[in-house]
């Protein structure tokens, strides 16, 4: 069914994220409403992907069951990781580490840049969010943390084990090599937004110039730490070089995380006081996955560098791992672009990432579109200078169509 051509899905997807941007205090009922509304509406007239009526739901919810569940574990793991990091003591000490100026700021997220390059992008997310509350008197302006977000997403844009979306590329068969060239606009995009994002800090509130005196490392919960980054980046790299059978039918990185959090916490309690607001927040992110996967998007316009630019600004609104399905599915495009624009594409919007939901948990005052895009903007002029950058200096070099 359409209404003036556009299938009512969409309008209803639409109004979702319209009330999101609107009512940014209530935005975990904007979004569980628009999700009732979209499955009833497709219940009742559209039907499903797998099939009409409950049938259909079930099969559509079979499909996506292992995605949205290694969301979910990710999502509150690594919300424990970060308070593991913080109580760890070290976040006090980064003052020693980091220049005492807007440049400390910036070397902040050069630092979440290269974590997010070999590690999860919500857990490098996390960790410079963590960090820039201690060094920052916990004065973190939204604008600098769009601009950590953005670097989590730019530092996994070019490794097959940063982000989800190129993890799937790699699964498919996609050089890492081919992958690793997004590194070259993601680059660009990080000197275009992370030095007026570093300035606009220190404005807000300078980096903290010494750390407290007679700091005690607490180094089992620094081991805990790296216990699971480690087990998810192990797991990660492990099921996709071995096990490829079980990324489909096990929230595999998910799981790994949860076993080290519950082997480790008689070393360690974790602070499961923060579960609660994280479980709202993480419930937002599925709820939001979970409409955009019901989408009749069965086809990507022709590939070509034009409509990759557009997917990356799509990817801020619209969940970016069915974009990569439908987009490796093609073929024809040049993936090194692909990864760019799906991966950094998210930055653009406080919920268009994993990363920027699970910082918003951190920071409440971050969900507010209209403050993040406003503070955030010179992440947007990144993401598009970075493109043509790289389509200057490496041209357009797509991949047979599929």
């Amino acid at each position: 069914m359409n209404v003036y051509g556009i299938p009512v899905d969409f309008i209803l997807f639409g109004l979702t994220l319209l009330g999101v941007a609107l009512f940014h205090h209530h935005t975990l009922a904007v979004a569980l409403g628009g999700l009732v509304a979209i499955a009833a509406y497709k219940l009742a007239f559209a039907g499903f992907k797998f099939g009409p009526g409950f049938g259909g739901l079930v099969g559509h919810m079979e499909h996506e069951w292992v995605i949205l569940a290694n969301l979910f574990l990710l999502l509150m793991g690594f919300a424990i990781l970060s308070r593991h990091f913080e109580e760890s003591r070290i976040p006090d000490e980064m003052p020693q580490l980091l220049p005492d100026d807007w440049k400390g700021a910036l070397v902040l997220l050069i630092l979440v840049f290269i974590l997010s390059s070999f590690l999860d992008n919500i857990a490098a997310a996390l960790i410079g969010g963590t960090v820039a509350r201690h060094v920052f008197n916990g004065k973190v302006h939204i604008g600098y943390l769009a601009a950590i977000v953005a670097a989590s997403n730019a530092g996994g844009a070019g490794s097959v084990v940063g982000d989800t979306t190129t993890t799937m590329m790699w699964l498919d068969g996609v050089s890492p090599l081919a992958v690793i060239e997004a590194y070259v606009a993601a680059v660009v995009a990080m000197l275009v937004f992370a030095v007026p994002a570093s300035v606009l800090q220190q404005r807000h509130s300078p980096i903290v110039k010494n750390p407290p005196a007679g700091l005690h490392i607490d180094w089992i919960r620094v081991l805990i730490v790296a216990a699971m980054l480690i087990a998810a980046l192990a797991a990660n790299v492990l099921v996709n070089l071995k096990f490829q059978q079980a990324l489909g039918n096990v929230p595999v990185l998910g799981l790994a995380v949860w076993a080290v959090i519950l082997a480790t916490s008689p070393l360690r309690q974790p602070d499961w006081k923060i579960m609660p607001e994280t479980f709202k927040g993480t419930l937002f992110l599925l709820a939001l996955v979970t409409a955009a996967s019901m989408m009749p998007v069965e086809k990507l316009p022709v590939a070509s560098w034009q409509t990759t630019l557009g997917l990356g600004f799509v990817s801020a609104v619209f969940d970016n791992i069915p974009l990569t399905a439908l987009a490796l599915k093609q073929g024809g495009y040049d993936w090194g672009y692909l990864a760019y624009a799906v991966g950094f594409g998210g930055s653009m919007i406080w919920f268009g990432s994993s990363a920027g939901v699970a910082l918003s948990n951190l920071y409440p005052e971050a969900k507010s579109v209209g403050r993040w895009v406003r503070y955030g903007w010179p992440v947007i002029i990144g993401y598009v200078a970075g493109f043509f950058v790289m389509l200057v200096v490496l041209g357009w070099h797509p991949d047979k169509p599929h």
